[in-house]
């Protein structure tokens, strides 16, 4: 499976995937575990009320970011002349998306990495 996510330039959208798996896990261990506080107003209040809803919107939102960025490349993949202005840009607007989300991640997951490690 990671040769073919490289071959067909999925693996952004398969570490997306992962990465807002792992934001899930850790905020559910760190708020059950560890005292920790869900900074997200909307969500803290379903985390505190409704550990499930919590993880089902968690991870539906995750799914659904990547399945939106999955339909937006396959959309420009069918594109006939990716030599116009306007698929140039908007090939380098979805890079510059995914990237900026996956940074986000990066930023939350490591965070609720080093709360849960300074919590054991």
């Amino acid at each position: 499976m990671l040769s073919l996510s490289l071959r067909t330039g999925r693996l952004p959208n398969i570490l997306l995937l992962l990465m807002g798996t792992i934001d899930c896990i850790t905020t559910v261990i760190g708020v059950m575990h560890f005292g920790a506080v869900e900074y997200n107003p909307f969500l803290s209040t379903i985390i505190s009320s409704n550990i499930s809803a919590f993880v089902a919107l968690k991870l539906s939102a995750t799914v659904l970011v990547y399945l939106l960025f999955g339909q937006v490349n396959k959309i420009l993949s069918r594109t006939h002349d990716r030599t116009s202005k306007t698929y140039t840009a908007t090939k380098k607007l979805l890079k510059i998306a995914l990237i900026g989300v996956l940074a986000f991640l990066i930023v939350v997951v490591s965070n609720n990495l080093i709360i849960l490690a300074t919590a054991i």
